[in-house]
Formats: C-alpha cells, structure tokens, sequence
C-alpha cells in the first residue's frame, strides 16, 4: 500500500470584517471586538433581522489589474484577494513551480448570488443588453476556484463545493486528501461569500433564520449561547495554502500546522 503522505498549511490568506491579511484578522480576533453592525449596504428598516458583517477597507484593485477587477463581482474579488495573501504569506514563487501539481479546492454557500440580484435589477430596469458580459461567468458558486485558477495559471485538481455553513471546511478537507494521496504537490483551499444584497438577506429573514438582536448588533451573533436567536449573515473570506509536510520543510516555508485525518 502506498505510503500516504503528510500536509502542511504554509499560508493564510484572509478578508474579513475583522481585518485584512492573517495579521489583520489576528489582530482582530485579539481585540475581541464583533464587526457586527446594523447594515449599511442597503436599507434593513423593511426586515426583521437589521445586522451584518460587513468588509470595509477592501479595495479590489490592491490585488489586482484594474482590468481584472472590472472583469469580476465582489465575491471573485474576495476569492483572488485571499488567494494572492495566501500565496504571498506561504512564499510561493508559483513561475519556479510546476503548476500542473497545484490547484484550488473552496466552498461557498451562495457563490455570486449578490452580484445576480443587482444584474437582475439592471435587466428589469435597461434590458439585456445593459446586464455585464461577464454574468454568467461570475455567477455559479464553482466561480470562487475557477477564478483563482485563471488568475495563478494553475491547472491541478480545481473545484468548488456548495455545502452552505460547512463548504468552506470542506474545500480544506478536499485539499488535504488531494495532496496525502499525491495527486498534488500544493493547493488552494478555503471559503468566499459575499450575500449582502437585498433580495438573499431578506430570504434568510423570511424563514425567521437570522438573530433579531437589533437593539444590540455586536452581541447578535452568540452560537453557543442558550439565549442565540439566529446567526448573522456575513461577507469575506479566508484561503489556506496546504502542501506536502516534507517539500514545505525541505524550501524553509513556515508551518502553521499539520493536517490530519
């Protein structure tokens, strides 16, 4: 039987509402203060549920062309934004790399659902011909590895897994075994969401799923509380860099940690 082999995570790339980079959400996690807020993409008066995570600061030109960017909606934004910190965290000089042994495993549980819904709106108010090209290629949930695949030409396992709340951890575990069974030497894993728009927040208030704790935003989300009433919807991201233990050690990359299972 072939020896499995062993993984190591070697870069964090994260956009969240508590901070940009590994750093920024270390430091974000240590100041122990909730991004929660009332929400201020749209007007949450009509809805029960008025509170979000919400990712400020993020320009999407600091990761890309500005062609690029233009080229794709918020959440391909988040997904190339926490690919290239991931990459540039870990130190990998991807054009000294065989790409064809690295690739991209995410999840998302809406992927391009929020960009959808404001490109309906221009089709019901301008017409066809007003929608964005790029729509149907920005849309779909696989989009999130897709695009980091396009963007860092690399052509290993590539794929994106709906599995709502879990998807993301999913996309790691996918990782993991992608790489113990030496199907590939690195790869891309994480999560991307970005659902702020006013038609999938309200769906989620419709079903009476999200915390109503809207006296009181940064105490909404409590999972574990007896008192929880729902969670609160968010938008962000965080991509892992997963390689094989040995490789990882021989190049001098920094080990967060390994992975088992």
């Amino acid at each position: 039987m072939q020896k499995r082999r062993r993984v190591a995570i070697t870069g964090i790339g994260a956009v969240t509402p508590i901070g940009i980079t590994a750093d920024g959400l270390w430091q974000g996690l240590r100041a122990e203060r909730s991004a929660i807020r009332s929400i201020t993409r749209f007007d949450p008066a009509p809805y029960r549920s008025q509170n979000a995570a919400e990712v400020d600061g993020f320009a999407a030109a600091d990761f890309m062309e500005r062609k690029r960017a233009k080229r794709l909606d918020r959440f391909g934004h988040f997904a190339v934004a926490c690919a290239r910190l991931a990459i540039e965290d870990a130190r990998l000089d991807l054009p000294r790399e065989n790409r064809e042994r690295i690739g991209a495993t995410m999840g998302s549980a809406l992927g391009g659902v929020g960009y959808a819904e404001e490109q309906f709106g221009i089709f019901l108010k301008d017409g066809i011909d007003r929608v964005e090209p790029q729509l149907a290629l920005n849309v779909f949930v696989g989009a999130a590895s897709c695009t980091v695949a396009i963007e860092f030409g690399l052509q290993g396992p590539n794929s994106t897994n709906g599995m709502s709340c879990a998807s993301g951890t999913i996309g790691v575990g996918d990782a993991f075994r992608l790489i113990r069974d030496d199907y590939a030497d690195a790869m891309l894993a994480g999560g991307v969401e970005a659902p702020l728009m006013p038609l999938c927040f309200g769906a989620f208030t419709i079903i009476r799923a999200m915390s109503t704790r809207n006296d009181d935003p940064s105490r909404a989300s409590r999972p574990f509380d007896r008192a929880r009433d729902g969670f609160v919807m968010g938008e962000g991201g965080t991509v892992l860099v997963l390689e094989e233990y040995d490789r990882a050690k021989a190049r001098g990359a920094h080990i967060y940690a390994e992975v088992v299972g």
